[in-house]
């Protein structure tokens, strides 16, 4: 293994599932410009993260549809202006029907 490639600026911080408000003191040396008050009474910096093993589907067994902002309506509409948007069997289609 190569030497000196490993950080060694290991620090406690918190980690914070915004999906579901969870938390967990671990460490880390990931940047962040944000703290929290733990259950310790101490000030730590906050990490906030989109999923965690709380709200992940694997760990928690559900299923979840998350379309945040309507993310694929979005994209179909963008897509539908394209000159992507007609496949070659629309065209066939199209003049099959002439």
């Amino acid at each position: 293994m190569k030497k000196d490639i490993h950080p060694t600026a290991y620090r406690t911080v918190i980690f914070k599932d915004v999906s579901n408000e969870e938390a967990f003191l671990t460490k880390s040396c990931a940047p962040s410009k944000e703290t929290m008050a733990w259950e310790d009474g101490n000030e730590y910096p906050l990490i906030k993260v989109e999923i965690s093993n709380t709200s992940h589907p694997f760990f928690t067994g559900k299923m979840k549809y998350v379309d945040t902002a309507g993310r694929i309506d979005k994209f179909k509409k963008r897509f539908a202006n394209s000159r992507f948007s007609k496949t070659k069997m629309d065209e066939e289609s199209a003049k099959d029907a002439e």
